[in-house]
């Protein structure tokens, strides 16, 4: 961190779980270190059969976007300083893993009560409701996601064979109104988003055809 006062805080991305009925913060998960590249993939949702033939330009619905990032968590830092970061020197980033890991674990007390259910001949056990999770890279992106794809790659250990360095990568398909509705929690946010596209595209500079090397179109 720079020394010189007036320095910008640098904010960090992250992960927020929230109760997706009544929108209550349930967990925050800031990355260690914000990643250098994220990618976005957007596939365009047409109209598709003989609609796509006589209506080609006609959307069903906002596109599915796919965002994948690469993390680092690190404890090396830490351990120059084992006063101050006792949890570090005791389990590494066990911590750290296990608070991302238990967004793709069902909760263990559920799955306990489902089991009891299952056992006194509950004929349908209702699938445990997880958490919904929200990626936030800055305050213009805040979504909907589910986690499709989560690898974790552990490169150091200390003599206790705790992890101290590890990679992330996350891949997470943004839920769109298509997929939550209107009258969701997480439908409320994502539709602030794709509006918050829409006023970030007013702002573009608006290019004209001389600039691309034409005088007219027709």
């Amino acid at each position: 961190m720079s020394g010189f006062p007036g320095s910008p805080q640098l904010l960090k991305g992250g992960l927020i779980l929230i109760d997706p009925s009544s929108g209550a913060v349930q967990r925050v998960i800031a990355l260690q270190y914000n990643p250098d590249l994220l990618t976005r993939t957007l596939q365009p949702q047409s109209v598709g059969g003989s609609a796509a033939l006589s209506e080609p330009l006609r959307l069903k619905g906002p596109p599915v976007e796919i965002i994948k990032l690469d993390a680092e968590i690190d404890a090396t830092d830490q351990l120059e300083f084992p006063a101050q970061h006792r949890t570090a020197v005791e389990v590494g980033i066990h911590p750290q893993l296990a608070a991302l890991e238990t967004i793709v674990y069902p909760d263990s007390g559920a799955l306990i009560r489902n089991n009891i259910l299952a056992m006194a001949g509950t004929l349908e056990i209702v699938p445990v409701q997880a958490p919904l999770p929200l990626f936030v890279w800055s305050k213009e992106r805040v979504l909907p996601v589910r986690i499709t794809d989560f690898s974790i790659v552990e490169e150091a250990f200390d003599s206790h064979l705790n992890p101290l360095r590890a990679r992330i990568t996350l891949s997470m398909r943004v839920l769109n109104i298509n997929d939550l509705g209107f009258g969701d929690k997480g439908g409320h946010l994502y539709m602030v988003y794709h509006q918050g596209r829409e006023r970030m595209a007013r702002k573009a500079s608006s290019a004209t055809l001389a600039s691309i090397g034409l005088s007219s179109l027709f």
